[in-house]
């Protein structure tokens, strides 16, 4: 008993030190505090449940408890899994991705990155190495029932905090279920004015995520349409494009060009048909008058037209 009412109140120690950080990164980018967090008080459940599973996993395994190499690994794979699930979960549950590394190198579809992994992994042998031996020795000070006391105390107070701040989420999945907009800026300015317009609880959920990025089903819907529009009309041109491509060649060719050709032509035929041993005297005449009438045009002076091109 005595073991899980510490772990509960590690729990909390590390979910408000979690608490902390997020709001001096964030007082940091955005020069003001920001209440961070999905719940109203100061704790971020996600880092106290990241160091409690860290804590507990490495604590049943006494052999290896004291390397760093182990301690690193369990705490970077354990942790990564939490942040994964966590971004799953409230994104299936409320349509909504509260952080996004998409950008980042070396990410898992946008909700883990290297960086942070890492970084886990050096926190949690930070936390079992260091900061658990000198909390354990402080709670070791502090009578059990008195601690007993306060670890149900808190638990009761994030309980109490956990369903308001549900019922604040269900709002906002309302809100973008309810959404015409087809596009996630338009539903986050949606959600954001329908936020400000409640309560205390709501304004600090607006205020405690700015860069959250709403997701719907209809807007996914929306750019897969729209994907599968460009790819027709691609595919429609590039058929048009294919059918008009010879008529289009023709009509750029130059006429003389094509009456230069029409006339090779002519003369191969001839060549081929006309024979001056076997021909009578009307081939004959037909075939001077021919030699004639080429030697003109051959002759011809051909006069540019006003568009620069010969006729």
């Amino acid at each position: 008993m005595e073991y899980w009412v510490n772990i509960i109140l590690l729990f909390f120690m590390y979910a408000f030190a979690g608490w902390c950080i997020e709001v001096v990164l964030k007082y940091i980018q955005y020069h003001r505090f920001i209440n961070r967090g999905f719940l109203t008080g100061p704790v971020c459940p996600i880092y106290g449940c990241g160091a409690a599973l860290i804590t507990v996993v490495i604590g049943n395994l006494t052999s290896v408890e004291s390397g760093l190499i182990m301690t690193f690994t369990l705490s970077f794979i354990i942790c990564g899994v939490v942040e994964y699930l966590t971004s799953l979960v409230l994104e299936k549950i409320f349509h909504a991705r509260w952080w996004d590394y998409s950008q980042k190198p070396m990410n898992l579809q946008g909700r883990v990155w290297i960086g942070n992994l890492l970084l886990f992994g050096l926190g949690g042998v930070a936390i079992i190495h260091i900061l658990n031996p000198v909390i354990y020795k402080i709670l070791g000070a502090i009578a059990f029932n008195v601690r007993e006391v306060l670890g149900a105390v808190l638990l009761m107070i994030f309980a109490a905090d956990f369903v308001i701040s549900y019922f604040v989420l269900k709002l906002v999945k309302v809100g973008i279920d309810s959404s015409e907009a087809d596009n996630t800026e338009e539903i986050n300015r949606e959600v954001r004015q329908l936020l400000t317009n409640k309560s205390y609880f709501y304004k600090r959920f607006a205020d405690a995520y700015p860069e959250v990025v709403y997701r719907t089903e209809r807007v996914q819907e929306r750019i897969a349409a729209i994907k599968a529009e460009s790819e027709r009309i691609r595919r429609e041109a590039e058929e048009r494009f294919e059918a008009q491509k010879e008529k289009v060649a023709a009509s750029l060719e130059p006429v003389y060009m094509i009456r230069a050709e029409l006339i090779g032509k002519q003369n191969e035929l001839i060549a081929m048909l006309y024979d001056e041993g076997q021909a009578n005297e009307d081939m004959k005449k037909l075939k001077a008058e021919i030699d004639r009438q080429k030697e003109r045009l051959e002759n011809h002076v051909f006069v540019k037209n006003p568009y620069g091109k010969r006729s």
